[in-house]
């Protein structure tokens, strides 16, 4: 199973575009800091990750502030030409704008 559930900040968003299909699509950089347990030791975890959303979703995260704190779910997919990966975001869950 490919699903992944990140606590993130929306650090970076694309002007809205479509697809050649006509869907509305954004593109978005998430950042996320946490700590986690590593072989019985704490280490601090920091990320950026590239992600997308699609149709309606797309369309309200467009709407988003930057720094905008939320759980982002979705799939993991290869990157345009297949370099990297990208978050395909498919639902936001308990936004909360950070000051």
């Amino acid at each position: 199973m490919n699903r992944l559930l990140l606590h993130a900040r929306l650090v970076e968003r694309s002007a809205l575009r479509w697809t050649p299909a006509g869907t509305p699509a954004c593109d978005l950089g998430l950042a996320h800091e946490s700590q986690a347990t590593e072989a019985g030791q704490p280490r601090r975890v920091a990320l950026e990750l590239r992600a997308v959303a699609l149709g309606e979703l797309a369309q309200r995260i467009g709407q988003l502030p930057l720094g905008t704190q939320a759980g982002f779910a979705g799939f993991l997919a290869s990157g345009r030409n297949g370099r990297g990966v990208v978050l395909h975001v498919t639902a936001v869950e308990d936004i909360a704008q950070v000051a």
